[in-house]
């Protein structure tokens, strides 16, 4: 696993089942912010050839959303496709060029959570080549495992930083019918496995223990009742928030007067579906408070997909609703986008009215 500089600060394994990320000082608050699916169609591939820049890069998808991740203590996102070399191709069965990794840790993610129907989709090879390109690029990951050692020694994911501790957890409901190949491992839900799990994050005495779900139906805009019972079961286990993944749309935000605090979906961070909805995603933000062991505060910042048409090619960049609306970017914008991206972000601050601050310029 990671051992050296990663997530903003050195990192160093304090035993087989702990991270501390190291800071400045010890702080009582924590900001994590974490974001939705981050897919590569073949649109998105060849859209990052077509840069003008020497072989693949996807900074320009990440330009205007980067001073907010930075700003962050953490960023942990859904990661939905493999690092399984070539053929690089999208749908059905994802495999993104590398470069994708070191542009993500540029744009300012530290921890990606692999547990989704994508993981398998190169087999066993792409599901062990993905780990290691992300350890190669200094990018803690959770969810998928070489083999049983790896998972024993290193999950639940256990992260310190600001004298805080934090356990994180991380299932997905299937692998699109793909089976697993010994010894690499996946973590599916499976109510007595979790419950095991949980046992052993408590162990790890956390502030906070988060659970990152990818779960639920594709492209519906409220949670089922399965999501709500596994939801229910992950708090009487002791989860402190649940994040979802998977329908591609934004669901609601939940929670209830013993703070128990649900994210259901967050939709698509980035990809090429542009069905309404679907073209865009929430990226959640969270501030943990160690001396009061509680979420003090949450708020969401609305980012949409856009695809403007240059010299080179498609260009993919995410607009984050906090931008500057006098920036050069909103005003290049043509008024069939600004309203594509105007009706995105009318449809999610209606769906989630009532469920936290909206992150504004």
């Amino acid at each position: 696993m990671v051992n050296n500089n990663a997530l903003r600060g050195s990192i160093s394994i304090i035993t087989g089942l702990f991270f501390c990320l190291a800071s400045a000082a010890q702080e009582s608050q924590l900001k994590l912010v974490f974001t939705g699916d981050i897919m590569g169609h073949d649109t998105q591939i060849a859209s990052a050839l077509a840069t003008g820049e020497p072989g693949y890069d996807y900074k320009p998808c990440f330009q205007y959303l980067r001073p907010y991740l930075q700003e962050a203590d953490l960023v942990i996102g859904n990661l939905e496709v493999t690092f399984a070399g070539e053929p690089y191709k999208g749908y059905p069965a994802f495999s993104s060029p590398d470069k994708l990794a070191v542009d993500l840790k540029w744009a300012g993610f530290d921890i990606l959570i692999n547990a989704n129907n994508h993981a398998l989709d190169r087999g066993q090879k792409g599901l062990v080549r993905t780990i290691e390109v992300l350890e190669k690029e200094e990018i803690v990951q959770t969810g998928t495992f070489s083999g049983p050692e790896s998972r024993a020694d290193y999950y639940p994911l256990v992260v310190e930083k600001k004298g805080i501790r934090i356990a994180l957890l991380n299932y997905t409901y299937g692998t699109n019918g793909i089976k697993d190949r010994p010894p690499s491992i996946i973590n599916r839900i499976d109510k007595a496995q979790i419950r095991e799990d949980m046992q052993k994050a408590h162990t790890a005495l956390p502030d906070f223990i988060l659970v990152t779900m990818h779960w639920g139906n594709e492209y519906q805009l409220t949670e089922s009742s399965q999501q709500q019972e596994l939801a229910a079961y992950l708090f009487e286990l002791g989860a402190d928030a649940v994040i979802g993944s998977h329908p591609h749309v934004v669901q609601p935000i939940r929670g209830d007067g013993a703070g128990n605090l649900v994210v259901y979906s967050l939709g698509n961070l980035i990809s090429n579906q542009r069905n309404r909805s679907r073209d865009g995603g929430i990226i959640f933000e969270m501030v943990l408070s160690k001396e009061s062991h509680e979420i003090t505060s949450t708020a969401y910042l609305p980012v949409w997909v856009w695809k403007p048409q240059t010299k080179k090619g498609t260009r993919f960049t995410l607009v984050p609703a906090n931008l500057d609306p006098a920036s050069e970017t909103l005003i290049e914008m043509s008024a069939a986008d600004m309203s594509k991206m105007k009706l995105f972000l009318e449809d999610t601050r209606s769906r989630l009215q009532g469920c936290g601050e909206v992150i504004t310029p």
